[in-house]
């Protein structure tokens, strides 16, 4: 029997094109510790030339009601890998994502102030793309959109 309410759920990860998508929506459970899964990825990647060391961090959220109506909205923020951490701010594989996004061109995820990171987080995004549909779902009390949407890269 449903319960009739609203759930939200998001899964994120690291997407690397040379590495064939990996480690994705496995990328906390890469290696034991943050440390030990940029490593691994550094490992992996140490013979890819820069111009293929492209990445993106993804976020999908989803959002079901107790009737099994359902939307979901995706978040990217696009980067490349570095070859060796840095900065000491952020998480996970923050310190090895140069970001692509020119006004911060140059700076890894672990380089920008909270605020920054924020403003452009792929978690962010899909929250962003997520909103009208919730807000509209939580005055009707089921889901009133069901299609998927393009990421929301901005």
């Amino acid at each position: 029997e449903p319960a009739g309410l609203l759930t939200l759920a998001d899964d994120s990860g690291l997407v690397v094109d040379a590495l064939g998508g990996r480690p994705g929506v496995r990328s906390a459970r890469y290696a034991a510790t943050d440390r030990a899964c940029i490593e691994r990825v550094l490992r992996e990647m140490r013979e890819v030339e820069r111009p293929r060391r492209t990445a993106r961090f993804e976020c999908h959220l989803a959002l079901v009601d107790g009737r099994g109506a359902r939307a979901v909205r995706r978040g990217t923020v696009h980067g490349i890998l570095t070859p060796a951490p840095r900065g000491s701010a952020g998480f996970g594989y923050d310190p090895i994502f140069e970001l692509a996004e020119p006004e911060y061109r140059g700076r890894t995820m672990a380089e920008l102030s909270a605020a920054e990171k924020n403003s452009l987080s792929h978690r962010g995004r899909a929250l962003r793309a997520m909103a009208p549909v919730l807000t509209a779902s939580l005055r009707a009390g089921c889901l009133t959109e069901q299609p998927e949407s393009p990421a929301a890269d901005r």
